[in-house]
Protein backbone atom coordinates (compact mmCIF):
# COMPACT_ATOMS: atom_id res chain seq x y z
CA UNK A 1 0.00 0.00 0.00
CA UNK A 2 3.17 2.21 0.85
CA UNK A 3 4.12 1.52 -2.56
CA UNK A 4 1.28 2.40 -4.22
CA UNK A 5 1.31 5.60 -2.40
CA UNK A 6 4.51 6.72 -3.64
CA UNK A 7 3.43 5.88 -7.45
CA UNK A 8 0.57 8.33 -6.73
CA UNK A 9 2.46 10.82 -5.33
CA UNK A 10 5.10 10.59 -8.58
CA UNK A 11 1.79 10.16 -10.94
CA UNK A 12 0.14 13.19 -9.39
CA UNK A 13 3.32 15.17 -9.73
CA UNK A 14 4.12 14.23 -12.88
CA UNK A 15 0.35 14.99 -14.29
CA UNK A 16 0.92 18.90 -12.94
CA UNK A 17 4.12 19.58 -13.65
CA UNK A 18 3.69 17.88 -17.92
CA UNK A 19 0.57 20.73 -17.54
CA UNK A 20 2.46 23.77 -15.46
CA UNK A 21 5.74 23.44 -17.74
CA UNK A 22 4.08 24.44 -20.91
CA UNK A 23 3.13 27.85 -20.09
CA UNK A 24 5.80 28.78 -18.77
CA UNK A 25 7.95 27.81 -21.60
CA UNK A 26 5.59 29.83 -23.90
CA UNK A 27 5.92 32.64 -21.32
CA UNK A 28 9.44 33.03 -21.81
CA UNK A 29 10.01 32.49 -25.71
CA UNK A 30 6.24 34.60 -25.87
CA UNK A 31 8.10 37.99 -23.59
CA UNK A 32 11.03 37.69 -25.56
CA UNK A 33 8.99 37.81 -28.97
CA UNK A 34 6.83 40.75 -27.65
CA UNK A 35 9.71 42.91 -26.91
CA UNK A 36 11.46 42.17 -30.48
CA UNK A 37 8.13 43.03 -32.07
CA UNK A 38 7.52 46.08 -30.27
CA UNK A 39 11.09 47.13 -30.75
CA UNK A 40 10.44 46.24 -34.29
CA UNK A 41 7.53 48.49 -34.28
CA UNK A 42 9.19 51.35 -32.72
CA UNK A 43 12.29 51.54 -35.15
CA UNK A 44 10.13 51.14 -38.08
CA UNK A 45 6.90 52.32 -37.46
CA UNK A 46 5.25 49.30 -39.33
CA UNK A 47 1.51 48.80 -38.39
CA UNK A 48 2.38 44.81 -39.17
CA UNK A 49 4.89 44.42 -36.19
CA UNK A 50 2.13 46.50 -33.77
CA UNK A 51 -0.99 44.76 -35.34
CA UNK A 52 1.37 41.38 -34.16
CA UNK A 53 1.83 42.79 -30.84
CA UNK A 54 -1.60 43.70 -29.97
CA UNK A 55 -2.51 40.02 -31.21
CA UNK A 56 -0.25 37.67 -28.92
CA UNK A 57 -0.35 39.76 -26.01
CA UNK A 58 -3.46 38.69 -25.37
CA UNK A 59 -2.06 35.21 -25.97
CA UNK A 60 0.35 35.92 -23.40
CA UNK A 61 -2.06 36.84 -21.12
CA UNK A 62 -3.34 33.71 -20.77
CA UNK A 63 -0.65 31.50 -20.79
CA UNK A 64 0.74 33.93 -17.79
CA UNK A 65 -2.17 32.99 -15.53
CA UNK A 66 -2.41 29.64 -16.44
CA UNK A 67 1.04 29.21 -15.56
CA UNK A 68 0.45 30.67 -12.25
CA UNK A 69 -2.24 28.95 -11.47
CA UNK A 70 -0.75 25.53 -12.30
CA UNK A 71 2.16 26.64 -10.63
CA UNK A 72 0.43 27.54 -7.45
CA UNK A 73 -0.53 23.74 -7.50
CA UNK A 74 2.96 21.89 -7.30
CA UNK A 75 3.85 24.61 -4.22
CA UNK A 76 1.06 23.02 -2.07
CA UNK A 77 2.18 19.53 -3.37
CA UNK A 78 5.31 19.66 -1.93
CA UNK A 79 4.05 20.00 1.21
CA UNK A 80 0.93 17.63 0.85
CA UNK A 81 2.70 14.93 -0.97
CA UNK A 82 6.42 15.00 -0.22
CA UNK A 83 6.58 16.65 3.63
CA UNK A 84 9.99 14.89 4.05
CA UNK A 85 11.48 15.89 0.87
CA UNK A 86 10.53 19.73 2.11
CA UNK A 87 11.09 19.38 5.43
CA UNK A 88 14.48 17.94 4.70
CA UNK A 89 15.75 20.10 1.44
CA UNK A 90 13.94 23.52 1.98
CA UNK A 91 17.02 25.32 4.05
CA UNK A 92 18.39 24.60 0.11
CA UNK A 93 15.41 24.63 -2.23
CA UNK A 94 13.42 27.10 -0.03
CA UNK A 95 16.19 30.54 -0.83
CA UNK A 96 16.02 29.43 -4.48
CA UNK A 97 12.04 29.13 -5.02
CA UNK A 98 11.41 32.49 -2.34
CA UNK A 99 14.22 34.18 -5.10
CA UNK A 100 11.83 32.85 -8.13
CA UNK A 101 8.49 34.43 -6.52
CA UNK A 102 9.88 37.55 -5.14
CA UNK A 103 12.22 38.85 -7.51
CA UNK A 104 11.01 37.13 -10.80
CA UNK A 105 7.45 36.51 -10.41
CA UNK A 106 6.66 40.07 -8.30
CA UNK A 107 8.80 41.74 -11.39
CA UNK A 108 6.75 40.27 -14.34
CA UNK A 109 3.17 40.73 -12.51
CA UNK A 110 4.17 44.13 -11.84
CA UNK A 111 4.87 45.20 -15.84
CA UNK A 112 2.63 42.82 -17.02
CA UNK A 113 0.09 45.47 -16.14
CA UNK A 114 1.86 48.29 -17.79
CA UNK A 115 2.28 46.35 -20.83
CA UNK A 116 -1.42 45.30 -20.70
CA UNK A 117 -3.07 48.30 -19.30
CA UNK A 118 -0.79 51.33 -20.61
CA UNK A 119 -0.20 51.42 -23.34
CA UNK A 120 -2.60 54.95 -23.67
CA UNK A 121 -1.35 55.99 -20.37
CA UNK A 122 2.67 56.14 -20.52
CA UNK A 123 4.94 56.48 -23.43
CA UNK A 124 6.07 54.28 -26.23
CA UNK A 125 9.48 54.19 -24.91
CA UNK A 126 8.57 53.40 -20.91
CA UNK A 127 5.75 50.83 -22.38
CA UNK A 128 8.90 49.01 -24.44
CA UNK A 129 10.76 49.04 -21.45
CA UNK A 130 8.12 47.39 -19.37
CA UNK A 131 7.98 44.65 -21.71
CA UNK A 132 11.66 43.96 -21.83
CA UNK A 133 11.42 43.61 -18.00
CA UNK A 134 8.68 41.22 -18.16
CA UNK A 135 10.73 39.45 -20.73
CA UNK A 136 13.62 39.62 -17.95
CA UNK A 137 11.67 38.56 -15.71
CA UNK A 138 10.57 34.93 -17.50
CA UNK A 139 14.28 34.89 -18.03
CA UNK A 140 14.94 35.26 -13.66
CA UNK A 141 12.54 32.76 -13.08
CA UNK A 142 14.02 30.19 -15.18
CA UNK A 143 17.32 30.93 -13.87
CA UNK A 144 15.95 30.27 -10.00
CA UNK A 145 13.97 26.90 -10.94
CA UNK A 146 16.72 25.16 -13.38
CA UNK A 147 19.06 26.53 -10.31
CA UNK A 148 16.98 24.80 -7.91
CA UNK A 149 16.65 21.38 -10.18
CA UNK A 150 20.28 21.44 -11.63
CA UNK A 151 20.98 20.94 -7.48
CA UNK A 152 18.71 18.36 -6.85
CA UNK A 153 20.23 16.32 -9.98
CA UNK A 154 23.83 17.13 -8.77
CA UNK A 155 23.83 18.22 -5.32
CA UNK A 156 27.35 20.16 -4.32
CA UNK A 157 28.08 22.71 -1.85
CA UNK A 158 25.98 21.39 1.21
CA UNK A 159 26.28 19.15 4.46
CA UNK A 160 23.64 16.88 6.29
CA UNK A 161 23.43 18.72 9.65
CA UNK A 162 22.18 16.35 12.53
CA UNK A 163 18.32 16.73 11.83
CA UNK A 164 18.91 14.73 8.28
CA UNK A 165 18.59 18.27 6.48
CA UNK A 166 20.38 19.79 3.55
CA UNK A 167 22.51 22.82 4.79
CA UNK A 168 23.99 24.95 2.27
CA UNK A 169 27.54 25.58 2.83
CA UNK A 170 28.60 27.26 -0.59
CA UNK A 171 25.53 29.44 -2.13
CA UNK A 172 27.81 29.91 -5.10
CA UNK A 173 28.09 25.80 -5.86
CA UNK A 174 24.86 25.67 -4.69
CA UNK A 175 23.34 28.06 -7.50
CA UNK A 176 25.91 27.43 -10.41
CA UNK A 177 26.05 23.65 -10.18
CA UNK A 178 27.90 22.06 -12.80
CA UNK A 179 25.08 20.84 -14.90
CA UNK A 180 23.26 24.46 -14.12
CA UNK A 181 24.39 26.53 -17.57
CA UNK A 182 23.74 23.97 -19.59
CA UNK A 183 20.82 23.09 -18.42
CA UNK A 184 19.33 26.34 -18.18
CA UNK A 185 20.76 27.25 -21.99
CA UNK A 186 18.89 24.24 -22.88
CA UNK A 187 15.51 25.19 -21.27
CA UNK A 188 15.44 28.66 -22.52
CA UNK A 189 16.56 27.71 -26.07
CA UNK A 190 13.32 24.96 -26.31
CA UNK A 191 11.51 27.85 -24.74
CA UNK A 192 12.34 30.24 -27.43
CA UNK A 193 11.92 27.53 -30.23
CA UNK A 194 8.84 26.30 -28.65
CA UNK A 195 6.96 29.45 -28.80
CA UNK A 196 8.38 29.76 -32.54
CA UNK A 197 6.98 26.48 -33.66
CA UNK A 198 3.65 27.76 -31.95
CA UNK A 199 3.71 31.31 -33.87
CA UNK A 200 5.01 29.40 -37.06
CA UNK A 201 2.19 27.07 -36.77
CA UNK A 202 -0.63 29.68 -36.13
CA UNK A 203 0.44 31.65 -38.95
CA UNK A 204 0.49 28.97 -41.29
CA UNK A 205 -2.89 28.32 -40.91
CA UNK A 206 -4.18 31.46 -41.59
CA UNK A 207 -1.85 31.93 -44.74
CA UNK A 208 -3.77 28.04 -45.53
CA UNK A 209 -6.51 30.72 -45.53
CA UNK A 210 -5.68 33.91 -46.48
CA UNK A 211 -2.33 33.63 -48.11
CA UNK A 212 -1.92 37.81 -48.59
CA UNK A 213 -2.19 38.50 -45.43
CA UNK A 214 1.04 40.39 -44.56
CA UNK A 215 1.39 39.72 -40.63
CA UNK A 216 1.00 36.02 -40.92
CA UNK A 217 4.02 36.35 -42.98
CA UNK A 218 6.12 37.85 -41.24
CA UNK A 219 5.48 36.21 -38.17
CA UNK A 220 6.11 32.61 -40.09
CA UNK A 221 9.41 34.20 -41.36
CA UNK A 222 10.37 35.00 -37.93
CA UNK A 223 9.20 31.88 -37.13
CA UNK A 224 11.56 29.80 -39.79
CA UNK A 225 14.05 32.38 -38.55
CA UNK A 226 14.56 31.11 -35.15
CA UNK A 227 14.30 27.53 -35.99
CA UNK A 228 16.87 27.63 -38.80
CA UNK A 229 19.26 28.89 -35.92
CA UNK A 230 18.04 27.68 -32.55
CA UNK A 231 17.25 24.22 -33.80
CA UNK A 232 20.61 23.20 -34.71
CA UNK A 233 22.20 25.02 -31.85
CA UNK A 234 19.99 22.97 -29.33
CA UNK A 235 21.31 20.22 -30.65
CA UNK A 236 24.91 20.89 -29.81
CA UNK A 237 23.49 22.25 -26.24
CA UNK A 238 21.67 18.86 -25.58
CA UNK A 239 24.76 17.03 -26.92
CA UNK A 240 27.11 18.63 -24.55
CA UNK A 241 24.45 18.13 -21.55
CA UNK A 242 24.03 14.55 -22.56
CA UNK A 243 27.93 13.70 -21.97
CA UNK A 244 27.99 15.40 -18.79
CA UNK A 245 25.13 13.57 -18.01
CA UNK A 246 27.69 10.43 -18.50
CA UNK A 247 29.86 11.89 -15.93
CA UNK A 248 27.40 13.12 -13.11
CA UNK A 249 24.13 10.59 -13.67
CA UNK A 250 25.66 7.34 -15.61
CA UNK A 251 22.98 5.60 -14.69
CA UNK A 252 20.74 7.96 -16.36
CA UNK A 253 22.60 7.85 -19.56
CA UNK A 254 22.51 3.91 -19.56
CA UNK A 255 18.53 4.13 -19.42
CA UNK A 256 18.84 7.03 -22.30
CA UNK A 257 20.67 4.43 -24.82
CA UNK A 258 19.51 1.44 -23.09
CA UNK A 259 23.13 0.18 -22.24
CA UNK A 260 22.82 -2.63 -20.25
CA UNK A 261 26.76 -4.03 -20.19
CA UNK A 262 29.83 -1.86 -19.89
CA UNK A 263 31.80 -2.45 -22.32
CA UNK A 264 33.72 -0.42 -25.02
CA UNK A 265 32.36 0.17 -28.87
CA UNK A 266 29.06 0.27 -27.64
CA UNK A 267 26.23 0.61 -30.46
CA UNK A 268 23.98 3.48 -30.43
CA UNK A 269 19.93 2.22 -30.53
CA UNK A 270 17.94 3.55 -32.45
CA UNK A 271 14.65 2.00 -30.93
CA UNK A 272 15.17 -1.11 -28.60
CA UNK A 273 12.33 -2.76 -26.32
CA UNK A 274 14.40 -2.47 -22.87
CA UNK A 275 13.28 -4.72 -19.80
CA UNK A 276 14.69 -4.25 -16.45
CA UNK A 277 12.85 -7.82 -15.66
CA UNK A 278 15.33 -9.10 -17.68
CA UNK A 279 18.80 -6.97 -17.54
CA UNK A 280 18.15 -6.49 -21.32
CA UNK A 281 16.53 -5.29 -24.59
CA UNK A 282 14.16 -7.94 -25.66
CA UNK A 283 14.93 -6.10 -29.27
CA UNK A 284 17.38 -3.37 -30.60
CA UNK A 285 17.65 -1.69 -34.09
CA UNK A 286 21.32 -0.84 -33.89
CA UNK A 287 24.35 0.95 -35.25
CA UNK A 288 27.54 -0.36 -34.62
CA UNK A 289 29.87 1.75 -32.02
CA UNK A 290 28.09 4.74 -32.53
CA UNK A 291 26.86 4.32 -29.18
CA UNK A 292 30.39 5.20 -27.28
CA UNK A 293 31.37 7.81 -30.43
CA UNK A 294 28.14 9.53 -29.12
CA UNK A 295 28.58 9.90 -25.44
CA UNK A 296 32.45 9.78 -25.10
CA UNK A 297 33.25 11.10 -28.47
CA UNK A 298 35.76 7.93 -29.01
CA UNK A 299 34.25 4.59 -31.01
CA UNK A 300 36.67 2.75 -28.37
CA UNK A 301 35.47 4.25 -25.05
CA UNK A 302 34.21 2.09 -22.20
CA UNK A 303 30.81 3.22 -21.68
CA UNK A 304 29.18 1.92 -18.14
CA UNK A 305 26.05 0.03 -18.49
CA UNK A 306 23.03 -0.54 -16.38
CA UNK A 307 24.19 -3.85 -14.99
CA UNK A 308 26.87 -1.91 -13.07
CA UNK A 309 24.33 -0.50 -10.92
CA UNK A 310 21.86 -2.95 -8.49
CA UNK A 311 18.19 -3.23 -10.38
CA UNK A 312 16.92 -1.10 -7.04
CA UNK A 313 18.78 2.33 -8.45
CA UNK A 314 18.53 1.58 -12.28
CA UNK A 315 15.63 3.83 -13.52
CA UNK A 316 12.77 3.18 -15.60
CA UNK A 317 14.57 2.69 -18.69
CA UNK A 318 11.84 2.37 -21.06
CA UNK A 319 10.40 5.38 -20.18
CA UNK A 320 13.34 6.90 -20.20
CA UNK A 321 14.66 5.42 -23.77
CA UNK A 322 11.70 6.62 -25.34
CA UNK A 323 10.92 10.04 -24.32
CA UNK A 324 14.58 11.22 -24.88
CA UNK A 325 13.53 9.71 -28.58
CA UNK A 326 10.57 11.31 -29.08
CA UNK A 327 12.60 14.57 -27.81
CA UNK A 328 15.64 14.25 -30.60
CA UNK A 329 12.82 13.25 -33.40
CA UNK A 330 11.05 16.27 -33.08
CA UNK A 331 14.36 18.40 -32.68
CA UNK A 332 15.30 16.86 -36.10
CA UNK A 333 11.91 17.60 -37.86
CA UNK A 334 12.47 21.36 -36.18
CA UNK A 335 15.78 21.72 -38.13
CA UNK A 336 14.48 19.95 -41.49
CA UNK A 337 11.27 22.85 -41.06
CA UNK A 338 14.22 25.67 -40.42
CA UNK A 339 16.03 24.70 -43.38
CA UNK A 340 13.34 24.16 -46.16
CA UNK A 341 11.72 27.11 -44.74
CA UNK A 342 14.47 29.22 -45.35
CA UNK A 343 14.94 27.88 -48.91
CA UNK A 344 11.67 29.05 -49.55
CA UNK A 345 11.55 32.22 -48.19
CA UNK A 346 14.43 33.33 -50.60
CA UNK A 347 12.54 31.51 -53.49
CA UNK A 348 9.19 33.76 -51.99
CA UNK A 349 7.34 31.00 -51.80
CA UNK A 350 6.20 30.07 -48.10
CA UNK A 351 3.11 30.92 -48.89
CA UNK A 352 2.27 29.36 -51.70
CA UNK A 353 3.56 26.42 -50.98
CA UNK A 354 0.63 24.35 -48.83
CA UNK A 355 2.50 21.37 -47.93
CA UNK A 356 4.99 23.45 -45.82
CA UNK A 357 2.33 25.56 -44.50
CA UNK A 358 0.13 21.65 -43.19
CA UNK A 359 3.67 20.62 -42.24
CA UNK A 360 4.28 24.11 -40.25
CA UNK A 361 0.67 24.02 -39.04
CA UNK A 362 1.29 20.46 -37.63
CA UNK A 363 4.45 21.23 -35.94
CA UNK A 364 2.95 23.85 -33.92
CA UNK A 365 2.62 22.41 -30.70
CA UNK A 366 5.78 19.58 -31.22
CA UNK A 367 7.93 22.41 -29.34
CA UNK A 368 6.12 21.76 -26.31
CA UNK A 369 5.70 18.23 -26.45
CA UNK A 370 9.62 17.75 -26.95
CA UNK A 371 9.80 20.20 -23.52
CA UNK A 372 7.47 17.45 -21.82
CA UNK A 373 9.47 14.84 -23.39
CA UNK A 374 12.60 16.62 -22.25
CA UNK A 375 11.68 16.97 -18.57
CA UNK A 376 10.55 13.45 -18.42
CA UNK A 377 13.69 12.41 -19.65
CA UNK A 378 15.79 14.43 -16.97
CA UNK A 379 13.15 13.43 -13.95
CA UNK A 380 12.32 10.09 -14.73
CA UNK A 381 15.76 9.07 -15.43
CA UNK A 382 17.28 10.82 -11.98
CA UNK A 383 14.72 7.42 -10.00
CA UNK A 384 15.11 6.40 -7.65
CA UNK A 385 16.51 9.69 -6.39
CA UNK A 386 14.87 12.84 -6.08
CA UNK A 387 18.45 14.53 -4.33
CA UNK A 388 20.29 12.49 -7.13
CA UNK A 389 22.78 10.10 -4.39
CA UNK A 390 21.46 11.66 -1.40
CA UNK A 391 17.46 11.16 -1.31
CA UNK A 392 15.69 8.20 -2.46
CA UNK A 393 11.89 9.16 -3.44
CA UNK A 394 10.36 6.16 -1.26
CA UNK A 395 11.98 8.24 1.42
CA UNK A 396 10.87 11.67 0.47
CA UNK A 397 6.85 11.04 0.36
CA UNK A 398 4.68 12.04 3.19
CA UNK A 399 2.86 9.73 5.60
CA UNK A 400 -0.23 9.82 3.81
CA UNK A 401 -2.10 6.51 2.45
CA UNK A 402 -3.17 5.88 -1.51
CA UNK A 403 -6.78 6.72 -0.68
CA UNK A 404 -6.35 10.62 -0.14
CA UNK A 405 -3.96 11.10 -3.11
CA UNK A 406 -6.20 8.84 -5.44
CA UNK A 407 -8.90 11.46 -4.50
CA UNK A 408 -6.64 14.53 -4.80
CA UNK A 409 -5.56 13.29 -8.61
CA UNK A 410 -8.55 12.30 -9.54
CA UNK A 411 -9.43 15.70 -8.35
CA UNK A 412 -6.94 17.79 -10.20
CA UNK A 413 -7.60 15.48 -13.76
CA UNK A 414 -11.04 16.56 -14.14
CA UNK A 415 -10.16 20.59 -13.12
CA UNK A 416 -7.25 20.63 -15.41
CA UNK A 417 -9.22 18.78 -17.95
CA UNK A 418 -12.02 21.33 -17.38
CA UNK A 419 -10.15 24.65 -17.19
CA UNK A 420 -7.10 23.88 -18.75
CA UNK A 421 -8.68 22.70 -21.89
CA UNK A 422 -10.97 25.62 -22.13
CA UNK A 423 -8.00 28.26 -21.99
CA UNK A 424 -6.87 26.28 -25.04
CA UNK A 425 -9.44 26.12 -26.78
CA UNK A 426 -9.76 29.81 -26.38
CA UNK A 427 -6.79 30.59 -27.24
CA UNK A 428 -7.01 28.77 -30.54
CA UNK A 429 -10.34 30.48 -30.96
CA UNK A 430 -8.06 34.09 -30.94
CA UNK A 431 -5.97 32.44 -33.58
CA UNK A 432 -8.83 31.40 -35.83
CA UNK A 433 -9.41 35.09 -35.73
CA UNK A 434 -6.58 36.25 -36.87
CA UNK A 435 -4.19 38.85 -35.83
CA UNK A 436 -6.34 41.30 -37.77
CA UNK A 437 -9.28 40.79 -36.21
CA UNK A 438 -8.10 40.49 -32.92
CA UNK A 439 -5.84 43.11 -32.35
CA UNK A 440 -8.90 45.71 -33.34
CA UNK A 441 -11.09 44.36 -31.06
CA UNK A 442 -11.79 46.84 -28.53
CA UNK A 443 -11.56 45.64 -24.61
CA UNK A 444 -15.00 45.63 -24.39
CA UNK A 445 -15.49 42.27 -26.54
CA UNK A 446 -14.75 39.87 -23.77
CA UNK A 447 -11.05 38.74 -24.89
CA UNK A 448 -8.36 39.29 -22.75
CA UNK A 449 -6.84 42.62 -21.85
CA UNK A 450 -6.37 44.19 -25.08
CA UNK A 451 -5.72 47.57 -26.70
CA UNK A 452 -2.38 47.26 -25.42
CA UNK A 453 -0.23 49.95 -27.19
CA UNK A 454 -4.30 51.72 -28.25
CA UNK A 455 -5.59 51.82 -31.41
CA UNK A 456 -3.01 53.47 -33.09
CA UNK A 457 -3.98 54.87 -36.76
CA UNK A 458 -1.87 52.98 -39.90
CA UNK A 459 1.81 54.13 -39.76
CA UNK A 460 1.25 56.27 -36.68
CA UNK A 461 2.07 55.62 -33.02
CA UNK A 462 -0.08 55.03 -30.57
Amino acid sequence: MHLDAILLARLQFAFTIAWHIIFPSFSIGLASYLAVLEGLWLATRREAFLTLYKFWIKIFAISFGMGVVSGVVMSYEFGTNWSVFAARASPVIGPLLAFEIMAAFFLEASFLGVMLFGGKKVGPGLHFAATCIVAFGTLVSAFSIISANSWMQHPVGFIVDGRGRFVATDWMQVIFSPTFPLRLTHMVLAAYLSTALAVGGASAWRLLRKPDEEESRIALAMAIGMALVVAPLQLLVGDASGKLVGEVQPAKLAAIEAFWDTRAHQPFNIAAWPDRSVQGNRFALSIPELGSLITHGRADAVVQGLKAFRPADQPPVAVVFWAFRVMVGLGMLMILQGLVGAVLLARRAVEKTKLFLWFSTAMGPAGFIAVIAGWMTAEVGRQPYVVYGQLRTQDAVSPVGAGPISISLLTFLVVYAVVFCVGALYILRLVAEGPVVIAAEPPDRGHSPGSALGAAPKGKAP
